[in-house]
């Protein structure tokens, strides 16, 4: 499935680090939301992107946006990754079924059995109005993140 702009994102249900069920439909009314899908914690890039999400999180609080961290580790393993690296944002299993909303998203890879590094910014009606995916391998940049904020503001 392949989500286009003006789409009403897939509600969702996961835990975070603390072991709290986060639900996306939740937000709605609330606040905008920013996902951002990453392929496993602790590894390189992947820490090397969220730990600069953490050190800029001014970009998405100024506009009152919940930012949530999805992979498809275990609850076990996201709260060991977000002790050890500081991040005071909900960080999601996507564990079980595997990779279930990284499926509902379009952006799970079967043959890796991870997610691909996908942003999807959700308005407060619950409407993507921007998205972004790179090449695996490749790192998102904080201008990527900036523009797709924009989006809140048309």
């Amino acid at each position: 499935m392949t989500l286009i702009i003006g789409d009403q994102a897939p509600d969702f249900t996961l835990v975070n680090q603390f072991g709290e069920n986060v639900t996306l439909s939740d937000f709605r009314g609330k606040k905008p939301v920013v996902m951002v899908f990453y392929p496993l914690s602790f590894s390189g890039i992947c820490t090397g992107e969220l730990c600069e999400l953490r050190d800029n999180f001014d970009r998405f609080d100024r506009d009152n946006v919940e930012l949530l961290a999805i992979s498809v580790d275990s609850k076990f393993v996201q709260k060991m990754f977000a002790e050890h690296e500081g991040y005071k944002f909900s960080v999601l299993a996507d564990f079980w079924p595997h990779g279930g909303v990284a499926k509902d998203y379009g952006v799970f890879i079967e043959d890796a059995g991870i997610s691909n590094r996908a942003t999807f910014v959700i308005d407060t009606n619950g409407v993507l109005v921007a998205k972004f995916v790179t090449a695996p391998g490749q790192a998102r940049s904080l201008d990527e993140y900036d523009r797709a904020l924009e989006s809140l503001h048309v």
